[in-house]
This record gives structure tokens, C-alpha cells and sequence, in this order.
């Protein structure tokens, strides 16, 4: 048997405000709220089909680059459509040294965490 990803858990400073917008962004919900933090995840909750977040509040998040980031890919229209709603959303276009050749655009929440918007539509 091999492990299989649950939950990501992502430090920031303000877990309601970054929570809501990734809620927005993947069509989660809130599952829970434990002190000062918040975790969102798809309609059949932790366990189910796809990862949770948990968004936790600390002072400081780690600066510099992250060793780990999140890809999303659309459900329900194009990439170029998608990327329209995020940056509506609030999303930036972020430069972590890509070329400008990829065939993803890679993009930062409001607190500046860095993710990308694949090409691929997968079913929701």
C-alpha cells in the first residue's frame, strides 16, 4: 500500500482571507476552523477524491523560494479563460525564471505564494 497525498498545509498570515480566495479559485468549501487555522477541500471532504488545504497563521511565513508549489488546471473553459478569472481574482503574474516559452503561466495568490495554471483541462 502506498501513501497517498491528504492535505497541503500552506503558512501564511491571514488563513480566513488566503483560504477564501483558494476556495474561490478550485470551487472548495470550508470544512473546518480550529485555532487560527482554516481548511477548505471539495464537497466530499477530507479523505475524498482530491487534497484539502490548510491554511495556519504564523508571524513571519518563510521568505525566499518555496519547495513546493501548487498546480491547477481548468474544468470548465480554456486556459487563457482561466487565467482571466484568477488575475480578476487577484492573482500576479509571478517570474521564478521561466522563459517564457512554457506552456504554463505561473502566477502568485495575494500573500505572494507562487503557482501555475496548466494547459490541460481536466473533468472536475
Amino acid at each position: 500500500m502506498a501513501c497517498r497525498l491528504s492535505e497541503i498545509v500552506v503558512d501564511c498570515r491571514e488563513p480566513e482571507a488566503l483560504a477564501a480566495w483558494w476556495a474561490e479559485v478550485l470551487g472548495y468549501r470550508v470544512l473546518s476552523r480550529d485555532e487560527g487555522e482554516v481548511e477548505i477541500g471539495p464537497e466530499a471532504g477530507f479523505g475524498g477524491p482530491a487534497p484539502t488545504l490548510v491554511f495556519g497563521r504564523v508571524a513571519d511565513p518563510s521568505p525566499g523560494k518555496p519547495r513546493w508549489h501548487i498546480d491547477v488546471n481548468p474544468t470548465d473553459r480554456d486556459q487563457d479563460a482561466e487565467l482571466e478569472r484568477l488575475l480578476a481574482l487577484g492573482a500576479t503574474p509571478a517570474d521564478v525564471g521561466q522563459t517564457g516559452d512554457e506552456q504554463w503561466h505561473v502566477l502568485a495568490d495575494p500573500e505572494g505564494n507562487p503557482f501555475c495554471l496548466l494547459r490541460r483541462r481536466l473533468d472536475p
